[in-house]
């Protein structure tokens, strides 16, 4: 008998060579619409994205300039919007032709491309499939098993970034009321970090910039960011700063066709002409977690430099009046600086010295600097004294609450940063708690709450057994996926608001519960009028955002529905554990009530609903802009970090040599956090495949290896657990030695669950040992 054939690949790697966005874009674009059966009724809703009268963008949280003042193409919006428009559907009749066993055998892409889900869903374990059931039964379900648990604390409440104001505020509002401060949320995943590290610089978690800075700044330093694929607006900022003669750095391993060049569909010159825009001029690749090191390298040359002019007679590279006015603890950061030795700071960066001496130049010449990051600086162990090494550079010289000048931690998903603002927050202030206990009379619980680490951890020692889902994709998007599988399989209750199917809602407890959510971009008409809800911007601009699309299906309720049902159901009359009525229904009927009790919990929501209805919303007040400093001390701090050594990369690379790699996870430009819309990645030059691995050929050498040969993957850590991923591509790419990159949720299996940042709880997804060797082609062909 012949023997049987490999499977062939199921894509091609293929150079891009053109710009960022352009025809490019417009092309895919208009393949997704098609293959996403958006019907003629609803492309208007591409034309009312982030505009006054339309909807916030359900993608990236980056602001609109004057908010809806012109139409702003950007690709990956467009695709988040053709998926909610999309005209296919997931009916009763789909779940009862497949199983859930059948369901799990598909890839993420397949089971994102089956269309809006229609009408609730519960899991129905005899035929392994999931049933209808009524929305009364299923609010029933969830009081019943909410309300037979032994303490609240055995429930966690998940939050997607996607969330709006309202709803966010009215699910914290449901779970502290019912006794709890689990909160995992978005944010623990990506800009934790963030959050965590500013408060102890500047007082306040949150960026001190506004768009009005990128047009007066002459410097942007742009730290572990693709924005092309991530936030692609952002490119079109950039492309004025750059026209204009302002200097952009791109400080990333690795090197990103958006950040070289950029043809934007809104200038019919550059699209007509096939010109472009080169976007930085300079691009410094750190080896991953070398960001903190390269950092600090460029605080001490600034240092250094400063002394040697002070010698010489000539004018200070230090802002002196601002150290001393607005800071404190300069002299213990400057004695700190003083002592770090010049070569462990190039080694653990992994950038020569002669950049980081070019780097310094550029900083020092800059008269009002921007310095941006992504989750390149906070997924990593150290990512919170990164977050506030970089706070200090920007210190050293006034760079911080001034026009032109600031930081700017670009965020992911669109009311990220506001889910947070209104309450999504598993260890809440006393003077928040206060607060609520002011306004809704109940005591709100005290002590900390889960994380998402911390829910999955108490989820496997069965410590949490209901979990609900306001949104996102949790067993995808969380750390350690065969963990996290089994910690969401213990469950008694797993329940999940989503517009479409996810594998999440495959990885499910005991019972379960699919619960359709309107989209942002549809029609929420409650009590007979038409509802607005809020989002809040990477820059701190609240806006409100109308639908104008037909819902999917007359079963949807809203986010804002589905939460005051569950509350009303579980609380009820506020009988049992000094649980509090409150008006639910209210709440539901008119979301300027949730709005009202928003604006006395927090003060700088005053005249929310008034402020709200102005064209472009409001922007709410950043302390350290003004500038004013929310420390104990009342000024900026200066923060001193040690270079920390002993750390499991470096543990690992002693016992593994040169043979260990750095794996850090990304996206692809087909796909938007775990949402993937299709299989390219064209800018990195992937097509028709996700199963690869982004290698220096130096290190493809090392290995005996070629580009195009199969792999497998296994973490190395020292918990005695097996964590591995098989059979992945290697493609050649501009990336340090020592470095590999590859697409989650493919490579979540190799993030240990215990691999946080210190400080903030963050997976460390983009700075995890691992080794390479010899494997197969997969039976899919790397799809």
């Amino acid at each position: 008998m012949e023997d049987s054939k490999p499977p062939a690949p199921a894509g091609k790697i293929e150079p891009y060579t053109h710009p960022a966005a352009g025809w490019g874009a417009l092309k895919y674009v208009a393949l997704n619409l098609f293959k996403e059966r958006v019907s003629g009724v609803n492309y208007k809703s591409l034309f009312a994205q982030n505009q006054p009268d339309g909807f916030d963008c359900p993608g990236c949280a980056w602001p609109d300039r004057e908010h809806g003042s012109t139409f702003e193409f950007c690709e990956n919006g467009v695709k988040a919007v053709a998926a909610e428009s999309t005209s296919k559907r997931v009916t009763a009749d789909f779940f009862a032709t497949h199983t859930v066993a059948e369901l799990l055998q598909q890839s993420d892409y397949e089971l994102e491309q089956h269309g809006r889900l229609t009408r609730p869903m519960r899991y129905d374990a005899d035929s392994d499939r999931y049933v209808p059931v009524s929305w009364h039964e299923a609010f029933a379900l969830v009081a019943r098993e909410l309300q037979a648990l032994d303490h609240p604390d055995q429930a966690a409440f998940y939050t997607s970034g996607r969330a709006s104001n309202e709803a966010a505020f009215l699910y914290q509002l449901f779970a502290r009321a019912y006794g709890t401060n689990n909160f995992p949320d978005c944010s623990n995943m990506c800009h934790e970090a963030t959050s965590r590290g500013l408060p102890g610089t500047v007082g306040i978690g949150k960026g001190t910039v506004t768009l009005d800075d990128f047009e007066h700044a002459d410097t942007l330093l742009i730290f572990g960011q693709n924005p092309a694929t991530n936030h692609p607006r952002m490119l079109g900022e950039l492309r004025e700063c750059a026209r204009r003669g302002a200097t952009i750095v791109s400080i990333n391993p690795l090197r990103e066709r958006g950040l070289e060049r950029f043809t934007s569909p809104q200038h019919p010159v550059e699209m007509l002409t096939m010109s472009s825009t080169p976007i930085s001029s300079m691009f410094i690749q750190p080896r991953l977690g070398g960001d903190f090191a390269l950092i600090k390298a460029l605080a001490k040359r600034l240092l250094e430099l400063d002394d040697h002019v002070q010698l010489d007679g000539g004018k200070r590279l230090l802002d002196l009046d601002f150290i001393a006015h607005h800071t404190t603890g300069f002299q213990e950061f400057a004695q700190d600086l003083r002592m770090e030795s010049w070569p462990l700071l190039i080694e653990e960066s992994g950038v020569p010295r002669e950049e980081i001496e070019k780097l310094a130049q550029v900083y020092i010449r800059g008269e009002r600097v921007i310095a941006t990051w992504g989750m390149g600086l906070t997924q990593h162990k150290n990512s919170v004294p990164t977050i506030q090494m970089l706070s200090n550079l920007m210190l050293m010289r006034g760079n911080i609450g001034r026009r032109g000048a600031g930081l700017c931690p670009v965020r992911g998903h669109s009311n990220v940063q506001g889910d947070r603002t209104v309450g999504i927050e598993e260890r809440p202030t006393e003077a928040f708690l206060d607060r609520m206990r002011e306004v809704f009379d109940f005591e709100p619980p005290r002590h900390h709450g889960y994380d998402v680490v911390a829910t999955i951890a108490a989820m496997a020692e069965g410590k949490v057994k209901v979990f609900v889902g306001l949104g996102g994709n949790f067993a995808v998007a969380t750390p350690d996926t065969p963990l996290t599988y089994k910690a969401l399989q213990s469950c008694e209750l797993t329940v999940h608001v989503a517009t479409k199917l996810n594998r999440s809602h495959l990885i499910h407890g005991r019972q379960a519960l699919i619960l359709p959510t309107l989209g942002r971009t549809e029609i929420d008409v409650q009590n007979g009028v038409p509802q607005g809800v809020t989002v809040e911007d990477s820059m701190s601009m609240v806006h409100i955002s109308y639908g104008i699309n037909k819902p999917a299906s007359e079963e949807l309720l809203s986010e804002i529905a589905i939460v005051s049902h569950m509350a009303e159901a579980t609380l009820g009359s506020g009988a049992g554990r000094g649980r509090h009525a409150l008006a639910w229904p209210d709440y539901r009927d008119d979301y300027a009530r949730i709005r009202d009790d928003i604006e006395k919990v927090f003060d700088d929501f005053y005249d929310y609903n008034a402020r709200v209805a102005v064209p472009g919303g409001f922007h709410l007040k950043v302390a350290s802009r003004e500038p004013e400093w929310n420390t104990a001390s009342g000024k900026a701090q200066f923060v001193p970090h040690a270079v920390e050594r002993d750390t499991p990369i470096a543990r690992a690379r002693i016992r593994y040599g040169e043979r260990l790699m750095v794996m850090m996870t990304t996206r692809s430009h087909d796909q938007y956090n775990t949402t993937i819309y299709a299989l390219d990645d064209r800018y990195r030059g992937v097509f028709g495949m996700r199963r690869v691995i982004f290698i220096n050929q130096a290190d493809i050498d090392m290995l005996g290896m070629k580009a195009g040969d199969w792999v497998d993957v296994r973490s190395v850590w020292d918990d005695g657990v097996e964590r591995r991923a098989d059979g992945f591509m290697l493609v050649a790419y501009d990336i340090p030695r020592g470095c590999i990159g590859a697409y989650y949720p493919e490579t979540n299996p190799l993030v240990p669950l215990s691999s946080v940042a210190d400080g903030a709880g963050t997976p460390t997804s983009k700075s995890i040992p691992v080794l390479l060797s010899p494997g197969v082609i997969p039976a899919n062909g790397g799809k």
